[in-house]
């Protein structure tokens, strides 16, 4: 238990350091969609080939992952990147979490998972939270966005669900990635030259967030995953854009008001009552 309290941990921080980087370049123009997603992928597949490769047993891991935990990387992490241009962040964080526990609920329902009543009462308050937290910056959101943001989470939760079978985390993160880089290739020429736009500022952001938070921070997920029933691994993810405003606080120099702290309080305080087992 205290191992996979902390590995969720470790990974939360890193999707919300997802987020916050994807804001950083994304909301300032300083790189567009496409190139950002490509960026970030094959940034992320170069560090987990050299981690694979320097790790014990690398050789005979080469081949793990599979073609369609890539694809679902590659749609999450596509339509995660053009949703955010259409939408604002408090209304982008309720489509995809909100499809998030919709897509790994529903399998854990499918697997015989029901939640008791301690249970449904934490995910209540902590989606409440949710709600108040990102509630002023909700606007009526563009149909476009909210396909893509959908799209996102529902690629997002499969292949969330997808890393509970087991297998070297390492290893298989890094074949998943490494199966993206095609993909990631067509998506840029696909817009054309014409259409993107990089800075050296948007280039380093990228690779940061393919890197670090997600090449690496995807190998924690996987890593924790096993421990985790579906409902659980849908309820703690919750606790992202909590993270991510915390983040927002101390690298963006955002406000801390009332709201920010009651609402991650109830957040949090859902999660753990949602999650941890009795006794």
């Amino acid at each position: 238990m205290p191992r996979t309290l902390v590995l969720t941990a470790l990974a939360l921080l890193a999707f919300s350091a997802n987020s916050v980087l994807c804001r950083l370049a994304l909301g300032s123009g300083a790189i567009d969609a496409a190139t950002f997603t490509a960026i970030r992928l094959l940034s992320g597949a170069a560090v987990l080939a050299i981690v694979l490769e320097v790790g014990p047993g690398g050789a005979s891991r080469r081949e793990a992952g599979t073609w369609i935990s890539a694809t679902l990387l590659f749609a999450y992490a596509t339509a995660f990147s053009f949703a955010y241009l259409a939408l604002t962040t408090g209304t982008g964080a309720l489509v995809l979490f909100g499809t998030v526990q919709i897509t790994m609920m529903s399998a854990g329902f499918l697997r015989s998972e029901r939640l008791v009543r301690r249970q449904w009462l934490g995910m209540a308050v902590a989606i409440g939270g949710l709600v108040a937290l990102t509630f002023p910056g909700l606007t009526a959101p563009s149909p476009r966005g909210a396909l893509l943001m959908a799209l996102a989470g529902a690629a997002w939760g499969l292949y969330s669900l997808r890393g509970r079978g087991g297998g070297h985390p390492v290893a298989v993160t890094a074949g998943n990635f490494a199966r993206t880089a095609p993909l990631a290739v067509g998506l840029v020429v696909g817009v054309g030259l014409g259409g993107l736009t990089v800075t050296p500022r948007g280039a380093a952001l990228a690779i940061v967030s393919g890197a670090l938070t997600s090449g690496l921070g995807y190998v924690i997920w996987y890593s924790v995953l096993p421990g985790l029933s579906a409902t659980r691994a849908a309820i703690v993810q919750l606790a992202v854009p909590v993270i991510a405003a915390a983040g927002g606080v101390m690298l963006l120099s955002e406000p801390v008001t009332f709201r920010l702290v009651a609402a991650g309080a109830a957040v949090l305080g859902g999660i753990g009552v949602a999650v941890v087992h009795r006794g």
